[in-house]
């Protein structure tokens, strides 16, 4: 029953039907060597092929390649105000409609799990076109207080259109 979601009792608690599927966000971004290659420092990764372009091509990559969860801060990162496409952002936010509304109500917010899946090496150099959408709400009871969850998926695509990345993150609200 996605979008619609019954408490421990069978009661409807709330019924986001109207947010899955819909845009959270989109852009354009380039890769860039010096995040990329200090957030495998922050990581503790001394691994050289995030270092040395040449190590990189050696271990068959066509540049620097990014350290697997990247994806966590790539929209940081190269996101210059001229390759912003000319029709904007989403008219609506439903990550702030759904957590903002929840929000106002008290409680608090976690960043749950995040899921990285890789459909070809992300490297230095690329230029990449990124949509978000929502993929699922949900709602969980845990004692007396409720949990919601809200599962946004990012894809970011090479220039010939085809998938690079798709991160899965969770986004969760507990009253």
């Amino acid at each position: 029953m996605t979008g619609q979601y019954a408490n421990l009792q069978g009661d409807a608690v709330a019924d986001f039907s109207e947010y899955i599927g819909m845009p959270t966000s989109k852009g354009t971004l380039v890769v860039e060597r010096a995040p990329l290659t200090n957030f495998a420092a922050a990581l503790g990764d001394e691994n050289e092929v995030y270092r040395d372009a040449g190590v990189a091509r050696k271990a068959g990559f066509d540049d620097i390649p990014s350290p697997p969860t990247f994806g966590f801060s790539i929209q940081n990162w190269g996101k210059w105000a001229e390759l912003q496409p000319s029709d904007g952002q989403p008219d609506r936010n439903p990550m702030m409609e759904v957590i903002g509304a929840l929000m106002s109500e008290g409680g608090m917010v976690l960043h749950g799990e995040q899921e990285f899946t890789y459909h070809r090496p992300l490297t230095v150099g690329q230029r990449l076109t990124y949509e978000g959408e929502v993929a699922d709400i949900y709602e969980k009871q845990t004692g007396e207080r409720t949990m919601t969850f809200m599962v946004i998926v990012d894809t970011y695509r090479n220039s010939e259109g085809e998938p690079v990345l798709s991160s899965t993150m969770n986004l969760i609200h507990r009253s």
